[in-house]
């Protein structure tokens, strides 16, 4: 049985420790600065009372022998965090972003090489079982030529959201909408249309929340280097709540849609090849979670148990999160500039773009 704890226990952290306790891992420590999101999250897991707490995630990595670390803290501290434990030679699932500039990205994947330490990305969607099922669709060659697929996150965020950790929607520890709320569905299309990207061309702005420095909607255009294209459309701007989550994916003898609150449901199947009855594909793969984080997580710890085990790199590794975080920077610096970003990008961080949009004073 691995050793695990983790890092950061705020509005994601249930996911993961359900998913460590489903996948028997041994949790033997949480860790956060607040005391009391700890003992929040024992409770409401169900964790024995006499799991370790601590406020210092050194100190615990000094005093406790952990095989798996899962780090779900402010996106700013996940590289600084995950490199001392790549040094202590742990294996570390990341939550998204892994970081917040392709510099730290680069330092996980190398520290993590030279240590022989596998590191995955939390982009647990990828395991939705519609996405798995569009994932064999495209490596059997059913869509054809590959024509354009399109990205739409249409969600809401209010002042509460934002008020509930300061950090959120700051360039230094978060990002906007792109980097945070639509990142997830960002990786999904770049991974579905073929990864090498040429081109990018963006606006960014921020319409509805002058108390947060970045983004709260995205729209971007994509030039694939296999000829095909993609579209990105991502906002917290829709009223009232939530609306939905989306990824199109059109070839010459394809077409998908998958929806719902975090592309769990298959709502259009098209294939010139007949080879299944769209209408079972659509009642199959028609899960609709309870929230937006899916049921991905349980899927994915499996993978790096199995993974660490096997020796192996896990499904969604290091490489994959540098990708998604490559893609959300150069439609950041697309917007800023005003003009196409050649791909691929070695240096870009958001706090590059510190002052882009003009806080409230009133905030």
């Amino acid at each position: 049985m691995l050793n695990y704890a983790l890092i950061g226990c705020g509005r994601i952290s249930p996911n993961h420790i359900m998913a460590a306790k489903e996948n028997n891992l041994n949790i033997v420590a949480l860790c956060d600065l607040i005391p009391a999101n700890m003992a929040d999250k024992i409770v409401k897991c169900g964790l024995p009372n006499s799991t370790k707490q601590y406020t210092d995630y050194k100190q615990m990595l000094d005093e406790e022998d952990l095989d798996l670390i899962a780090i779900a803290t402010e996106s700013g501290k996940h590289a600084a965090i995950a490199l001392d434990c790549i040094e202590k030679g742990i294996h570390v699932i990341i939550e998204k972003p892994i970081a917040l500039s392709l510099e730290d990205a680069d330092a996980i994947i190398a520290a993590a090489e030279r240590k022989g330490v596998q590191v995955s990305a939390c982009h647990q969607n990828r395991f939705n079982k519609s996405i798995q099922k569009i994932r064999e669709a495209v490596e059997a060659g059913r869509f054809g030529k590959l024509f354009h697929g399109t990205a739409h996150i249409r969600w809401n965020r209010g002042p509460s959201y934002y008020k509930q950790a300061a950090w959120r929607g700051t360039w230094e520890q978060d990002g906007g909408a792109l980097m945070n709320q639509c990142i997830h569905n960002i990786d999904l299309l770049r991974w579905m249309m073929g990864d090498e990207i040429s081109e990018v061309f963006a606006y960014t702005d921020r319409l509805n929340h002058d108390y947060i420095e970045a983004e709260d909607l995205g729209i971007a255009l994509v030039k694939f280097k296999n000829g095909a294209y993609g579209v990105i459309e991502g906002t917290t701007n829709v009223y009232p709540a939530n609306l939905e989550e989306t990824l199109y994916i059109f070839g010459e003898k394809g077409t998908v849609k998958a929806g719902g609150q975090s592309v769990n449901i298959i709502e259009e199947w098209l294939f010139a090849d007949q080879a299944d009855d769209p209408e079972a594909v659509k009642a199959e793969y028609g899960e609709n979670p309870p929230n937006i984080y899916g049921f991905g997580h349980k899927p994915l710890y499996a993978d790096m148990i199995d993974a660490i085990r096997n020796k192996r790199k896990p499904y969604v590794d290091a490489k994959a999160g540098r990708r998604a975080i490559e893609l959300v920077l150069a439609i950041y610096k697309s917007a800023a500039e005003g003009k196409p970003v050649k791909l691929p990008l070695d240096s870009s961080k958001t706090t590059d773009f510190i002052g882009r949009f003009p806080v409230s004073k009133g905030s």
